[in-house]
């Protein structure tokens, strides 16, 4: 009966110590993105956030510049057709088939263009062909909905005297658009979303942290190098200079992609739902964001995903 009782004390304290290990250890988060440059913003430092909590992230990139989820179906259809085709593979030569099946994935995730995102339509039947074709090939990855998000308030799309049919003519109009379809979608899929969108919207009317444009008019045609207005807090690139082809640099405008804080806010959201952690207390921050600003980030990106 003793040694019978040491045996159960010995088998217990095994369990525990072995439960506390699992708390204790990092996790390891395989993940595999269908997308576009925006899948690629939101990522940017979802590594770095992963590292500094002690977790690690595998990543691989299926995008393609300006991809919408046709486009990706596009190219699945066009592997299983001829697997010598070219239109089916990627740029690291591989297939999405080959690389789904090619690797253990825990996560798959799929968005849309972010130009066609405020129009469900567009998603259908695609984002449904998709995600079939990556359950079919990876059955035991969780398909995620990357939602991406609003344009900043003074893109040049805004600024159409006559947008065409359909078109949201403000970012906010934007917004309610992409969530709504997102929102559906995720729905109809039975997935999760990523919810970047909501994280960009609310962080862009926040009343002290909000991107408010410049009070002093900016005209880009009187501009000299590196002259661009005052763009504290903008989520998106906006104006700035780079190297034209004549050797001389030329001002641009990109209301679309992700600024530094941008890809920031976009890996803590990413790293809450995919880790499960909160991201809250995470202690990277990119050199040269403000310490504060990107305490004000992470807190967005908590409240959005609701770990």
């Amino acid at each position: 009966m003793q040694l019978k009782r040491i045996l159960l004390i010995a088998l217990a304290l095994v369990s525990i110590l072995s439960r506390a290990e699992e708390v204790g250890a990092g996790k390891t988060v395989r993940l595999l993105t269908v997308g576009n440059s925006f899948s690629h913003n939101a990522t940017h430092y979802l590594g770095d956030l992963a590292k500094a909590a002690g977790d690690t992230l595998v990543l691989r990139e299926d995008n393609v510049g300006g991809a919408s989820l046709e486009l990706h179906w596009k190219k699945a259809q066009a592997f299983e057709k001829d697997p010598a085709d070219k239109l089916g593979r990627y740029a690291g030569g591989g297939s999405l088939k080959d690389d789904l099946t090619g690797g253990r994935w825990d996560a798959v995730t799929i968005q849309q263009a972010s130009i066609l995102s405020h129009d469900v339509a567009t998603y259908r039947p695609y984002a449904k062909e998709l995600g079939d074709y990556i359950k079919r090939n990876a059955p035991d990855a969780a398909l995620l909905l990357h939602e991406t998000w609003e344009y900043r308030v003074d893109d040049p799309r805004f600024a159409a005297k006559a947008p065409k049919p359909g078109e949201p003519k403000s970012q906010d109009e934007m917004y309610q658009g992409l969530s709504g379809a997102y929102a559906a979608i995720g729905q109809e899929l039975g997935v999760r979303r990523l919810p970047v969108g909501d994280a960009f919207h609310l962080a862009n009317h926040d009343s002290q942290w909000g991107f408010r444009l410049d009070a002093k008019p900016f005209d880009p045609k009187r501009a000299t190098s590196g002259d661009v207005p005052d763009q504290t807090h903008s989520l998106n690139v906006g104006w700035h200079w780079q190297q034209a082809k004549n050797g001389g640099s030329s001002l641009s405008m990109d209301g679309h992609h992700a600024s530094m804080a941008g890809e920031y806010l976009g890996g803590c959201v990413w790293y809450e739902v995919l880790f499960g952690r909160s991201v809250e207390n995470n202690s990277f921050v990119p050199k040269g964001l403000d310490a504060e600003y990107a305490k004000f980030l992470r807190g967005v990106a908590h409240r959005v995903t609701g770990n």
